[in-house]
């Protein structure tokens, strides 16, 4: 037999036993508290039109989408980001829908990225969107929502951290940065490149005033204080306007009372240019990525003929799992489990024996006795997973 059969591709992994039913506890965990919030299920393909993840979007760069052909030769690619494809799915089916929509999912997201960057390339998602409402409510309502659901995970030490698309981009429009210096001084800002700025603001010849603030954004982050040393730091309008926004949000955070889990960082620039406002993501210990990120895209709808605002979030569940093992942090599995080893001779009374366990809650597993094992092997395989042990067996 060829040897490679059994193994699977880089950034792809198996996952079974105990580690997939505690997968399967977080889901319905997460899952509980987007329904209790009012969030309706929805399920999208897991390949689209390449066009819905092309570049004009603003998602995932060409080069890291998987893409094939059908057989009339259109290009498809396995979706690498939800939220292209929540958008598409409100314009095709809510056209003319007024009121606002409240969507929540779960399914994987493909990602072409090289293996030395330690990440998979095929992760889960579960997450939310709340379409056709630009109030600062809906901004503090998903944020207060994803925190709901990180603590009914039993993770409690973890931060979400705050920050606002359109005061860097008031800064790049006052400044007149043409859209390619733009998105480079973004990639050094938001990886907390400092020389990369400084080389970005000599080829450019940026005025002192801008390259100042410029130069500021990174250092720009904290608890909620730094709003007022971010609101100094500039004249323009839009940016000014984005401080105020995320003043308003800190404000009915606290109303949600969840105001200790909250941090700002204007450096907090996705690779995602479809947010127009408020981004967001969550970290904790013992993942070296957000575990949740999000954020306002009032314009992306626009993209497939409905003018509706936007904002949603995606919980990473295999980086949120990791978090949770590292903090030793244990999951309500499900209660008993049962063997019940028989044989031939015993199998109507072991089946009764087992449908009076299931109607009592407990999971029972009928197992013909292999006459080669011991009575131990047996026993031992139920201690390994943890199990009750009965047998019914002719002595």
């Amino acid at each position: 037999m060829n040897q490679n059969l059994l193994h699977t591709p880089e950034g792809v992994r198996d996952i079974y036993g105990k580690e997939y039913a505690g997968k399967l506890k977080l889901e319905e965990l997460i899952h509980g508290k987007l329904k209790s919030f009012g969030y309706q299920d929805i399920q999208t393909p897991s390949f689209e039109f390449f066009d819905v993840f092309s570049s004009k979007i603003g998602t995932t760069p060409s080069k890291e989408l998987y893409k094939f052909f059908d057989k009339e030769g259109n290009t498809l690619a396995l979706r690498p980001d939800f939220t292209p494809s929540m958008a598409r799915c409100a314009a095709k089916y809510f056209m003319e829908e007024t009121f606002p929509i409240r969507f929540c999912y779960l399914g994987n997201t493909f990602t072409n990225i090289s293996s030395l960057q330690g990440k998979l390339c095929e992760v889960t998602q579960m997450g939310a969107e709340l379409i056709g409402d630009d109030s600062v409510e809906a901004d503090a309502e998903l944020i207060a929502m994803l925190i709901e659901c990180l603590k009914s995970t039993g993770l409690s030490q973890f931060q979400v951290t705050i920050g606002q698309a359109d005061y860097f981009r008031g800064l790049c429009e006052a400044a007149g940065l043409p859209k390619e210096t733009e998105l480079a001084l973004r990639e050094s800002v938001g990886g907390k490149n400092i020389f990369g700025v400084e080389d970005l603001l000599k080829q450019q010849h940026i005025g002192a005033e801008y390259g100042k603030a410029f130069l500021k954004i990174t250092e720009l982050f904290g608890s909620v204080e730094v709003l007022h040393k971010a609101e100094a730091l500039v004249s323009n309008d839009r940016s000014l306007r984005a401080v105020e926004r995320l003043k308003q949000l800190y404000e009915r955070l606290t109303i949600y009372g969840v105001q200790q889990y909250i941090s700002f960082d204007f450096g907090l620039l996705s690779k995602y240019h479809y947010y127009t406002g408020v981004t967001f993501r969550a970290y904790t210990y013992g993942v070296g990525d957000a575990i949740v990120k999000g954020g306002r895209y009032d314009n992306l709808l626009k993209t497939f003929g409905k003018d509706a605002p936007a904002v949603g979030f995606v919980v990473v569940l295999d980086d949120l799992m990791t978090a949770l093992a590292s903090q030793k942090i244990t999951l309500p599995l499900q209660g008993r489990h049962a063997i019940l080893v028989y044989e031939k001779e015993t199998f109507e009374g072991a089946l009764a024996k087992a449908k009076e366990l299931r109607a009592d809650g407990v999971c029972a597993e009928l197992m013909l006795r292999d006459k080669r094992k011991m009575r131990e092997e047996y026993q031992e395989l139920a201690e390994k997973r943890g199990c009750d042990l009965y047998f019914l067996t002719v002595e």
